[in-house]
């Protein structure tokens, strides 16, 4: 843990103004789940057998694009690696192992168990050892199917592993939905990355996604960091207290509740509205993007108002001398989406009756200080922290500038109609050119 510079960030704030004292308890042990026996220092090594009572397995990497060798070697190899550490700590009461709950994306219900897979986690673990990288990049394709990328099926692979080990371990896996803002703690919206849903979101408040494939009528899975969290906290003190272990290793998906379920397209229709509201600055058009299952309409628009746009702005960066980055960042918007897009256009049925169990079991002041309760969250109110957080935290955008931001809004409005309105009229008159009607129309109209 990086503790000389971790503290000072926003996500410390409340703790080091409410208990800077706690700072002081921190052991930082430097470590690399890539290398032998976690990089981890004899020395280090040693304290952490000897004392540690609760383990979370949160490193990973959460690249979906992550070439298969990286993957593994983070996701399996490095689970790997933690196991075999914890098999020796002499009081651990607790090993939680962060999943996900995509890594089963080829079953349409996914429930609180482990499911088998035709491929052993120990064979692919010696592969990326031995073969060169041209080499598993050829055969990634079919190595994944039915995964859409190495991330889940990595981590499909790393469940395996930590399932063989449960009867030596107190072990479980908990497997979060899609991870996003947070809803409260430690502050509003707070969110310290462009993966996933906030990039969307962002990239479509700047105007610069106007297009995206996906079903509207889909839940949108879901879930504030902060739930999340608290899930995790309560689920290793429910472990730690369990007298008697289950028969099979314990799972928890940490998703919403059948009764807690929202469209995309009611994301999308509120974040509009919400970006609308509070709105970004510097947009590189006016934020009016659409989502679509139809695939050709889906290109013609990406073609007309992504590329073209992006292609034009460079060129004017050009000709002033200036360093052009429309088209890069287009390629990176256009990846992210390629990867997104495939839980965008597809629909779960996730189980989670274990996780909601364990909130019963808690005290009403453990449930209100560790709250898991999506239910209570308003949708159109987490948006806007979700749209102000993104604002505030990953564009370096203060509240002081919405002032300035909504008076750019208006601008791109007016640009975006009047630049419509010379699209269509180009569109007819090029119609009308080819078939042979300008004359005659030109004529009724008064404009010969």
């Amino acid at each position: 843990m990086r503790t000389s510079s971790s503290k000072y960030v926003v996500v410390f704030k409340r703790i080091r103004e409410e208990k800077p004292e706690v700072y002081k308890k921190l052991v930082p042990i430097p470590g690399d789940v890539t290398s032998d026996k976690l990089g981890i220092s004899p020395e280090h090594e040693q304290l952490l057998i000897d004392t540690a009572e609760i383990v979370f397995h949160c490193a990973a990497t959460l690249k979906l694009e992550a070439r298969l060798k990286d993957a593994i070697e983070m996701n399996t190899i490095g689970t790997k690696r933690i196991l075999d550490l914890c098999l020796q700590m002499k009081r651990l009461k607790a090993l939680l192992h962060l999943s996900t709950a995509f890594c089963y994306c080829d079953k349409e219900v996914l429930t609180e168990k482990v499911h088998d897979f035709h491929h052993n986690p120990y064979d692919l673990m010696r592969t990326v050892e031995w073969m060169d990288e041209k080499a598993l990049d050829m055969i990634t394709p079919n190595l994944l199917t039915p995964h859409p990328n190495t991330y889940t099926y990595s981590k499909r692979l790393a469940e395996m592993l930590v399932r063989d080990t449960y009867s030596k371990l107190r072990v479980c896996i908990v497997r979060p939905s899609i991870v996003c803002p947070a809803n409260a703690e430690p502050v509003e919206g707070w969110v310290d990355s462009l993966n996933g849903p906030v990039g969307i979101m962002v990239a479509g408040g700047k105007g610069i996604i106007r297009s995206m494939l996906c079903n509207g009528e889909y839940n949108a899975e879901v879930i504030p960091v902060d739930l999340a969290i608290n899930g995790l906290i309560t689920i290793a003190y429910t472990l730690g207290q369990m007298e008697e272990m289950p028969k099979e290793i314990p799972v928890y998906n940490i998703t919403c509740r059948e009764t807690k379920r929202t469209t995309w397209k009611e994301v999308l229709d509120l974040g509009k509205a919400t970006a609308y509201e509070y709105p970004f600055e510097a947009g590189v058009w006016y934020p009016d993007g659409d989502i679509t299952m139809n695939k050709t309409y889906h290109n013609i628009c990406v073609l007309l108002f992504h590329w073209l746009p992006a292609y034009f702005i460079d060129f004017l960066m050009l000709c002033f001398g200036q360093k052009r980055f429309m088209c890069r960042i287009q390629n990176m918007v256009t990846e992210g989406l390629s990867l997104l897009q495939f839980f965008t256009t597809r629909q779960w049925d996730f189980k989670s009756h274990q996780y909601q169990a364990i909130a019963k079991h808690l005290s009403p002041e453990d449930n209100t200080i560790f709250t898991m309760d999506v239910d209570a969250i308003d949708t159109k109110d987490y948006l806007r922290r979700i749209i102000l957080g993104g604002r505030q935290f990953c564009m370096r955008e203060p509240l002081s500038s919405l002032p300035k931001a909504r008076i750019q809004l208006k601008c791109l409005y007016v640009l975006d109609k009047v630049a419509k309105a010379f699209v269509l009229y180009g569109l007819v008159w090029l119609f009308l050119t080819l078939t042979g009607l300008r004359a005659p129309v030109y004529e009724m109209l008064g404009w010969a």
